[in-house]
């Protein structure tokens, strides 16, 4: 049965849709970007992280930090399909995202929304805020070189703080478009300024049993010495 609802589902117009719902989007890796623009084309979404109880703890956790520290703007890297951001509580919101079908797609969402601004990668220019956040994407940064320019534009777009939500371990994924790091000893290195202050481990970890209910990721909180 389900080999015959593929074969009438696939090169019709529902075949990206079904390929996502089917669990196998039609993706090559080929690099990081073009692998989610494609993903966010072939109708896939941002993942199981942003959706379902996880995006409910995540938003709880950022949601206090911003509202106990009195944050004001904030920036987020790697915003995707915008599900996750439907739960934050921002004054000032700017999401930027490699893939400009991800920025289309937040655009229509939030289209009466002027208190967000969405900006793809190629498109930033500099712009900064009190709090610079990256969700579940370090560990998709698959490239050295995309790895390290994305921290490097994360920390430099912070006036206080930065809150990373990702894998901290060097283990093999086993997965094109996954590669974990140890991104903490990458950030003591490389980043001046910054001190990491807390640590909060995930509520759902449990990852090899469910991983679309639980996460791998725990969050990190990084403080600016001297903030502006």
């Amino acid at each position: 049965m389900i080999e015959k609802l593929k074969m009438v589902i696939l090169g019709s117009p529902l075949e990206g849709v079904a390929r996502w719902i089917l669990g196998k989007p039609d993706i090559a890796f080929e690099s990081s970007p073009e692998y989610w623009d494609k993903r966010y084309q072939l109708n896939g979404n941002s993942g199981a992280g942003s959706y379902g109880r996880l995006a409910e703890f995540k938003a709880e956790v950022i949601n206090e930090f911003v509202s106990e520290n009195s944050i004001d703007s904030v920036i987020e890297f790697g915003c995707g399909d915008g599900n996750q951001l439907q739960l934050g509580k921002y004054n000032k919101f700017i999401g930027v995202d490699v893939s400009p079908k991800a920025i289309e797609l937040c655009k229509e969402t939030f289209a009466e929304d002027k208190s967000k601004t969405f900006l793809t990668s190629s498109e930033y220019l500099g712009e900064r805020a009190q709090l610079s956040m990256s969700l579940d994407v370090i560990y998709h940064l698959v490239e050295d070189q995309i790895f390290e320019k994305y921290m490097t534009d994360l920390f430099g777009a912070s006036e206080r703080y930065v809150v990373i939500y990702a894998s901290n371990h060097s283990e093999v994924s086993g997965v094109s478009h996954v590669r974990h790091r140890r991104f903490t000893d990458w950030v003591a290195k490389e980043i001046d300024g910054f001190e990491l202050v807390k640590h909060i481990p995930n509520k759902y970890a449990d990852w090899q049993n469910d991983s679309k209910n639980n996460s791998f990721a725990d969050f990190y909180f990084y403080e600016k010495h001297h903030p502006e």
